[in-house]
């Protein structure tokens, strides 16, 4: 087939009251050379520290994401982007008082073995 036209990304929810629609990666489409996924992080959300193993690429859409990386605190608001590289320590959230909207891009496809969460 020459293309996919993606009409139904997987929907998961995610600790915290994120939502992640994935449109093709790992789970969605068993596509384990990239990921792309839409997520809505809540006010107050956050995740723990992770180096991962894979590139990851966010373009905010709406809102604003804090980003810690190596020791770093970056801010992105809605059409701005960044790119983390594999093997960064780093951890996301939106510590602000409206919701997040972004877009995710791993390369390679984000997977739960690779992203090495930190424990809390």
């Amino acid at each position: 087939m020459a293309h996919i036209v993606q009409n139904n990304p997987l929907i998961i929810p995610a600790a915290g009251g994120k939502l992640i629609e994935e449109h093709f990666g790992r789970i969605s489409t068993q596509e384990e050379g990239i990921s792309i996924a839409r997520m809505e992080a809540p006010p107050g959300w956050s995740e723990p520290f992770q180096t991962p193993e894979f590139d990851e690429w966010t373009l905010v859409s709406k809102g604003k994401k804090q980003i810690e990386v190596d020791g770093e605190t970056i801010v992105l608001l809605a059409g701005k982007s960044i790119l983390v590289k594999k093997g960064s320590r780093v951890r996301y959230s939106n510590p602000f008082d409206e919701e997040c909207e972004y877009w995710s891009v791993c390369v390679p496809a984000f997977s739960i073995d690779t992203v090495n969460r930190e424990e809390d």
